[in-house]
């Protein structure tokens, strides 16, 4: 089994971070969603991918330079299109208690690998503990130093380091840093690099895996999942193969 898990929500069809793509990939079918943390001025735990709101919002400047009252009254879905003008900044808080009644897998990114934001693994935590979903969670960080502490706080939790280019022997390194997974980039995993991940027992979830050449590929070496920002596609490429190995197997 491959989970399948929707980059920032479908963020193909809704704005990225938003409730509108979170509830887009619960009812596409996705199996978990991927999403980005970071804080804001007065310390709430904020769902945003880039340190800056200018991309994605009507405003400019970083997100720790606005509290989260002013973060929420931002417009976060015209720039994607004007039919999701009402999309806000969720808070993580928001989020988590849309997602716990849910049978969905969640991996929280934090973002603090530009800014270190003091305080965002606990805060993390805590609110995961309040929401009974530890169990389902994976948080992953391109600051490693960050998953080195939260396995210090929550010796359970699941972490997996996010990395973009080829590393030696990275099941190694997995171990190194106190994680029990990876999230490569897709384009590093070569199949001696696969083959060295499942003779470790390191599952892992590459991003972000758009094509459906990529999909199979991950699907046939049976991955644990894969970031992609069109679960519709990968369900219909992971079904396909299903039904291949179905009627191969009736022969």
């Amino acid at each position: 089994m491959t989970y399948i898990f929707a980059h920032r929500g479908s963020s193909k069809d809704c704005p990225e971070n938003t409730m509108a793509a979170f509830k887009k990939a619960f009812n596409d079918g996705a199996d978990g969603i991927e999403l980005d943390v970071q804080l804001s001025k007065d310390g709430v735990p904020v769902i945003i991918h880039d340190e800056k709101v200018d991309r994605t919002t009507n405003r400019k400047g970083y997100v720790v330079d606005y509290t989260y009252e002013e973060l929420a009254q931002l417009d976060a879905g015209s720039w994607f299109s004007k039919g999701f003008s009402k999309e806000a900044i969720p808070s993580l808080q928001l989020f988590l208690e849309w997602i716990a009644p849910l049978p969905m897998l969640l991996n929280i990114e934090l973002k603090n690998n530009i800014i270190e934001y003091n305080g965002l693994e606990e805060k993390v935590l805590q609110l995961l503990h309040h929401y009974g979903i530890m169990d389902r969670t994976v948080i992953s960080s391109f600051n490693h130093y960050s998953l080195v502490k939260i396995r210090k706080i929550n010796g359970y939790v699941q972490t997996a380091p996010l990395y973009s280019s080829g590393l030696f022997e990275p099941w190694e390194y997995v171990k190194a840093v106190c994680s029990q997974s990876a999230h490569p980039n897709y384009k590093s995993l070569h199949p001696y690099i696969m083959k060295g991940f499942k003779t470790n027992n390191i599952p892992v979830r590459p991003y972000t895996v758009n094509s459906q050449k990529w999909m199979k590929y991950f699907f046939e070496w049976g991955s644990e999942a894969i970031i992609t920002d069109y679960p519709i596609l990968a369900r219909d490429v992971l079904n396909s193969l299903s039904h291949s190995k179905s009627r191969f197997l009736q022969k």
